[in-house]
């Protein structure tokens, strides 16, 4: 069957906020941890959600430090945030072209909202699945499946996007076909490590692959 639903993850596919999440991290991990963490040491806790990645620290503390990282990120989102080379041309060809969007994300709906408006890439998604929508995260088939029945799509018509293996494996455990960027800020052989259906070196990789598929 073609392809007429795509869905993203946001952060680091869609938006670049890798220097926002690394900056957030480096602040929150500092004030508890002072001089243990640098920028390469937070790049692991990128993907899973901020509960997995703090209670896995500090049990006890996990909400208190989920509140400084948010209360940092929050504060600098828009100054930090950016959109990648070619998203917006690649969303803009979709919805012209009258394929099914959604986010699928572990941020919180507020974030999403956020980085979309500031991006102006909030007009072209028919359905966000934010973390706080969902019981199981990525990569749990659940966040991927919960967009599909909203969009009305099947999986074997589904791309998942994204940049980190979460969304892979998300993608992967539902049934989906899955793409990997490689501008993910683990590099390009981490993603393709999870064997994605395609691997996009530029989001207008996209158009070309849906393109040649409507010949």
């Amino acid at each position: 069957m073609s392809v007429n639903t795509i869905l993203f993850d946001l952060d680091g596919t869609l938006i670049d906020t890798n220097e926002l999440i690394i900056s957030s991290f480096l602040h929150t991990l500092n004030h508890y941890y002072p001089g243990e963490y640098d920028r390469e040491a937070v790049l692991p806790f990128m993907g899973p959600t901020l509960h997995e990645s703090f209670s896995g620290l500090n049990p006890e503390r996990t909400e208190e430090m989920i509140e400084t990282y948010r209360e940092y990120n929050h504060a600098n989102h828009d100054r930090l945030v950016t959109e990648f080379e070619g998203v917006l041309e690649t969303v803009q060809w979709l919805k012209d072209n009258g394929y099914k969007m959604g986010i699928v994300t572990t941020k919180i709906r507020r974030t999403v909202m956020m980085g979309l408006k500031l991006t102006k890439l909030d007009s072209f998604f028919d359905v966000i699945v934010a973390i706080d929508d969902v019981e199981h995260a990525k990569p749990h088939p659940e966040p991927v499946e919960k967009a599909m029945k909203l969009l009305d799509a099947k999986p074997e018509e589904t791309i998942m996007v994204g940049d980190n293996y979460h969304d892979i494996l998300a993608g992967k455990n539902a049934g989906t076909q899955t793409a990997g960027v490689a501008w993910s800020a683990k590099g390009r052989e981490h993603i393709a490590s999870f064997e994605p259906t395609y691997l996009f070196d530029d989001m207008r990789d996209l158009i070309e692959i849906l393109g040649e598929e409507k010949q």
